[in-house]
Order: C-alpha cells, then structure tokens, then sequence
C-alpha cells in the first residue's frame, strides 16, 4: 500500500482501541483519535483515510458501524503493548508501506455531516462531567515503597553475644 499518510495509521490503530469486541461508531473512533492525539484531523482527511483504508481491504462497514479486517487485527496485533502511542503510529506506518494490497474492495464512504456530528458529539460528551471509558487510569504519585494492605514488620530484636 503506498503511499502511507499519517492519518491512516491513526485510524486503524483508533479503530484498534475502540472496535475490540464490537464494531465502533464514528463517535468511540473519534474518542479514541483524542486519546492518542489530542488534535483529531480535518473531516476530509477522516473521509479519505476511510475510503483509502477500506478500498485496501483494512476496515469493514458493519450496520452503520466499523471494524477492522482480519490483516488490520494482524497488524494491531503484532504491535508492542507496552509502547507509547508515538512509536505504535509509526510501527503502523511502518507495517503499512509494506502491506500486500489484495484486488480492489469496495469503499466504505463516509458523509462529511456523520463525521462532523460525530465530532460535536465527542466534543460535548468530553466537556461534560460524564467518564470516558477509554481514558488511561492515572498514575498514583506515590512514592512510599509499601503496598497497600500489607503491614509493616517489626525489626527482629538484636541478639546478645555469648562469650
């Protein structure tokens, strides 16, 4: 698949996040998008990415939702779990430049109004005081070495030397 833009990497892997167990509306991809990059990408660049993408056989269209296909879920799969959302992009890119496009698929086409809603509807949810699912749990700062639940022991008493 050539050329490979950043903003396909960028919606597979949002795709990967929000669609594990069900197909994902444009509202959870657009969650998702926030979550790996704080700035989501012009409406156009979505629609092309979709189209793109689903031409190349990597997203499906189910019921108004989207998944991926079976060698996007390969390629999501093979990515290190542990990386940060920098490097899975680029591993991503990385995977897609060298991606054995199969024969033409038909294109999954995407309204410019669906993913303009889906964009206020994200926008509205994240201001208000609701909690989003996709969110990474915060880091405790704590720096005590103890581990919750578990009690100190007492030091073992000095022993006496006999002589």
């Amino acid at each position: 698949m050539h050329p490979v833009h950043d903003v396909d990497a960028l919606l597979l892997l949002a795709l990967g996040l929000s669609a594990k167990r069900r197909p994902a509306g444009l509202v959870d991809i657009m969650a998702a998008v926030d979550l790996i990059q704080e700035a989501v990408p012009a409406d156009a660049k979505l629609i092309e990415a979709f189209e793109r993408l689903s031409r190349h056989g990597l997203i499906q269209a189910v019921d108004g939702a989207y998944r991926l296909s079976e060698a996007a879920e390969e390629i999501i799969a093979g990515l290190p779990r542990k990386a940060e959302a920098a490097e899975r992009l680029f591993l991503i890119k990385d995977e897609l430049s060298v991606y054995a496009m199969p024969a033409d698929q038909p294109p999954v086409i995407v309204a410019p109004e669906e993913v303009a809603a889906a964009l206020v509807v994200h926008k509205a949810a994240a201001a208000s005081t609701a909690k989003n699912l996709l969110v990474p749990k915060p880091k405790s700062v704590d720096t005590s070495k103890s581990r919750p639940g578990q009690r100190q022991r007492k030091p073992m008493p000095a022993r006496r030397r006999k002589d």
